[in-house]
């Protein structure tokens, strides 16, 4: 059996009035995924459960099968498992955004997508500036970058995801709890240091957004994921171009493929992604490919890039996975948006989003689209949300 899941990240939406208020996904171009759901199983599932921040290292990590409440101990230990990063027992691993604050608001969560060689310069300068905080920064994607807090075993923090509190005022949303302080410190030392770093001059003379501050949210622990393989069977292999789920593939033993040209962004390279899923399949029972685009389109407010993120996801990697898998006598493939991102709040939404699979011995048919609208209508819903894993793979799989 051959199984493919594909994670549309943020794909779900609210009718939105620019689109005559249409979803994204009910104006797509999305005849692949609209084949998938009328062949198959279509239906919601709880992705984030209460209690939760909807986001994509819990929604995940569900769709993965594996509890939140057991496993989950925030976002950065995950993204650190992606690094190979050595944690000491009096660590806190934190999550590192170079944001971009102006009149005390959240203009930007990701300053402007900077670039990777100005986001690299800026961890060094961070090490240098903060090393007697006993802080540890590690470069990540652009924005996305990772801080170890050294003699914080009494740290007992709630800290707010930047990209929930897009435009925002930050004030009510600074890190809450015990160890604030010292975290605040760290903050606005780093943003002293930024007001006048090299990078901060030149990025201000060619770019509308550049890095004000950093934002430290997402901290935990390191956890331990159950291993994949000896779960189910199956010998997996995750796309991605993010480290939030580099990090979970590899906790759970799977392989990682690295493509060339994805970006994490809008303008990732679909066609590559599709290629390299394609390329894996006859020498992986799994494979994993998740696209990031049609969340930060979400992200930026923008309806008609969403959009144009999910009709290029089907055409570009659906589509040929779809042909690919059709040669083989058994298969299945699964379509999975962790969390709704709203073009409206440009924000996470913890409303169960809708999913579908179809192939080998999938009796159910739905006759319908991949939409919200349709898969409520099915009256499916997974609850608890980690049941869709085996759902999907049936006796096969395990």
């Amino acid at each position: 059996m051959k199984y493919v899941i594909i994670l549309p990240d943020g794909a779900c939406d609210d009718p939105i009035p620019q689109l005559g208020g249409r979803t994204p996904l009910e104006v797509a171009k999305i005849p692949n995924m609209d084949w998938v759901a009328k062949n198959g199983e279509l239906g919601r599932v709880l992705t984030v459960p209460e209690g939760f921040i909807p986001a994509t290292d819990v929604a995940t990590m569900a769709l993965f099968g594996n509890d939140p409440h057991k496993y989950y101990t925030g976002r950065a230990p995950i993204e650190a498992i992606a690094k190979g990063l050595v944690v000491r027992v009096d660590q806190i691993i934190f999550r590192c955004n170079f944001v971009t604050l102006r009149d005390g608001r959240m203009k930007d969560f990701t300053a402007g997508h900077i670039s990777q060689p100005d986001a690299d310069e800026l961890i060094a300068a961070l090490n240098k500036e903060l090393q007697d905080e006993g802080c540890d920064f590690f470069a990540g994607v652009s924005y996305r970058n990772l801080m170890l807090l050294g003699d914080a075993l009494d740290l007992d923090l709630k800290c707010a995801p930047p990209h929930d509190i897009a435009d925002q005022k930050v004030e009510a949303h600074w890190p809450q709890g015990k160890g604030r302080e010292r975290v605040m410190r760290i903050m606005e030392r780093a943003q002293k240091m930024l007001e006048n770093h090299p990078v901060t001059r030149r990025r201000k003379a060619r770019d509308p957004e550049w890095a004000t501050n950093i934002w430290l949210w997402g901290q935990g622990r390191p956890t331990h994921l159950p291993n994949f393989e000896t779960q189910h069977g199956l010998e997996g292999v995750v796309i991605t171009a993010v480290d939030i789920v580099r990090g979970l593939g590899l906790g759970m033993g799977m392989k990682l493929i690295e493509v060339p040209g994805a970006t994490g962004f809008i303008d990732t390279d679909y066609d590559a992604k599709g290629r390299a899923a394609v390329a894996a399949l006859p020498n992986y029972d799994l494979v994993v490919v998740h696209v990031e685009a049609a969340d930060e389109a979400a992200h930026l407010g923008n309806a008609e890039e969403k959009v144009k993120a999910l009709s290029r996801i089907d055409e570009a990697i659906v589509g040929p996975l779809l042909t690919a898998l059709k040669r083989y006598d058994d298969w299945r493939i699964l379509i999975a948006p962790d969390h709704p991102t709203t073009v409206a709040t440009k924000g996470h939404s913890a409303v169960p989003p809708p999913y579908c699979f179809a192939g080998s011995n999938v009796t159910t048919k739905s006759g319908r689209p991949f939409t919200e609208s349709d898969a409520r209508a099915t009256g499916i819903f997974l609850d608890p949300g980690i049941q869709i894993l085996e759902r999907f793979l049936g006796p096969s799989g395990r």
